[in-house]
């Protein structure tokens, strides 16, 4: 559900990024408390066509019974509608349509050692992860290993800068610039795998961290767990969330199978169950936004997560899933966005 939210404040970030906030009501406070690392789903109209995306929250996990602080970070992508519109149309004042904080790429405060690898804008759910990991958990540490472009180009500067001054001796920062020369000693260039796999174990214990957060383009994150995984590192220990999938073809999630001809989707959403016929060519969430509006996603591009749905019964395959960790394919999820019928009747449960 959608709850209309005033835009409170605009901070300009770099040249192509901002940071909104926005002013959660008292009555809602319950309701978009976040976890540190989960997103906002974001409703506006631009130019009479409905635009839906998902920005993630910068700001810490609020400690009841605080206001929940919604910041979330913007970056402007080529033919964005909604960044250009942010970057460019929105003031404060203005109103915003969101879904309550969703995801579940988190790092809940606990004692450890913790790592992030992140490229861009992925700075900003991990910004929230390592802020409230360390005011709140003493007995725990965090690696920053970020790539950027250019120092100018750089989120959030300011922020992380204020970690490593409150925390110098459990938040450790590495920046690499990809088109800029740095000093010596620093790492410059892009961070590909076989890079990664020399420098990691240059910086910390690698087979000590407890938890490792990949975020931002596909090719790093793909890059990072390769790496990784050279190094020895338990995939339950690694955890991810891609922003950005370059373009050109994509390999499907699965084999590719022809769907039958005149398959049923039976769908059950906010507790209400439904059956329909599925178009040909048409996705499963296309199938059941034809007859429920209020069906959840924002990206449409198996990217977000938003429209994760249980596959109760039927076979379907995905045509790409950038989203859910192999444990949630094993359990049975599918991202209904990228879903197509494989067996003449579908069920799908998206309230699980």
């Amino acid at each position: 559900m959608f709850h209309p939210l005033r835009v409170s404040g605009i901070e300009r970030l770099t040249d192509d990024s901002v940071a909104v906030t926005l002013a959660v009501p008292p009555d809602l406070h319950d309701t978009f408390r976040h976890r540190p690392g989960q997103h906002l789903n974001v409703r506006y109209t631009v130019d009479g066509e409905e635009v839906r995306r998902s920005y993630s929250i910068c700001a810490p996990a609020p400690e009841s019974p605080a206001a929940p602080a919604l910041r979330v970070g913007i970056r402007l992508v080529d033919g964005g509608a909604f960044s250009t519109y942010a970057l460019k149309e929105l003031l404060v004042g203005d109103t915003v349509e969101a879904m309550p904080p969703m995801g579940r790429f988190v790092l809940e405060p606990r004692p450890g050692r913790f790592a992030a690898i992140v490229g861009g804008s992925g700075i900003t759910p991990v910004l929230s992860m390592a802020a409230t990991l360390l005011a709140r958990e003493p007995d725990a540490t965090f690696c920053l290993i970020r790539s950027d472009r250019t120092a100018a180009s750089t989120m959030f500067l300011d922020e992380v800068a204020d970690l490593k001054d409150r925390y110098p001796d459990r938040f450790q920062l590495v920046t690499a610039l990809s088109r800029e020369e740095r000093q010596a000693g620093l790492p410059s260039g892009r961070l590909d795998g076989e890079r990664l796999a020399g420098l990691l174990p240059a910086l910390l214990p690698v087979a000590g961290i407890d938890g490792w957060y990949l975020c931002g383009p596909l090719g790093l994150v793909r890059a990072a767990e390769g790496a990784l995984r050279e190094l020895g590192v338990d995939r339950s220990r690694v955890h991810q969330e891609i922003f950005h999938v370059e373009d050109g073809p994509t390999a499907p999630a699965g084999p590719r199978i022809e769907a039958p001809a005149g398959s049923t989707l039976t769908a059950t959403l906010g507790g209400r169950s439904g059956s329909w016929p599925v178009a040909e060519g048409e996705s499963l969430l296309e199938t059941v936004l034809r007859s429920r509006s209020d069906a959840p996603y924002a990206c449409k591009g198996g990217v977000c997560g938003t429209c994760r749905a249980f596959l109760v019964s039927g076979e379907v395959r995905m045509d790409r899933n950038y989203a859910l960790e192999p444990e949630e394919t094993e359990a049975g999820y599918v991202l209904a966005c990228q879903s197509r019928p494989v067996t003449e009747e579908v069920e799908l449960d998206f309230d699980r």
